[in-house]
């Protein structure tokens, strides 16, 4: 690793998941993985992640707290689901560029080919072990936090 490799981080992590065990092992996952967060938030449905992003969008200057860096998006939980939020923040110009991997249990191709249609960076199914989720986790970070965010 080189010495910029070495700087890099990441501010925030943003998960939207309704599943609490799901949220407590991918925060363990990205511990085990050395993954350089600064922030891990979690939110539990699409309405709550939408007005999460919303808020950070349309605060004053002062308040302004900084988008996430990355998105962690369930597809199928309460309220909205991830396809809807994935579609509205794909055509909102200020949060568009917010990578987004859709991390599920699905894996059905026609979710995979929608996600990819409405934007979504990256789609990961949910493993059934601890290791394969570390696993995930560590590619994750390889990818977003070693070549493709700019810290």
């Amino acid at each position: 690793m080189n010495y910029r490799q070495a700087e890099k981080h990441v501010n925030t992590i943003l998960m939207a998941d309704d599943d609490s065990d799901d949220r407590l092992l991918v925060k363990e996952a990205l511990n085990d993985a050395n993954f350089p967060v600064a922030n891990l938030c979690f939110v539990e449905d699409g309405d709550a992640l939408m007005d999460y992003l919303l808020s950070r969008i349309n605060s004053s200057a002062e308040n302004k707290m900084p988008l996430p860096d990355l998105i962690l998006l369930d597809l199928n939980m309460p309220k909205k689901d991830g396809r809807e939020a994935l579609k509205e923040i794909k055509s909102n110009a200020d949060l568009r560029r917010i990578p987004v991997v859709v991390f599920t249990t699905s894996t059905s191709p026609q979710d995979i080919k929608a996600s990819y249609d409405c934007g979504a960076n990256s789609y990961i199914s949910k493993s059934a072990t601890f290791d394969s989720l570390a696993a995930a986790m560590q590619t994750i970070k390889s990818y977003w936090v070693d070549y493709a965010l700019v810290s």
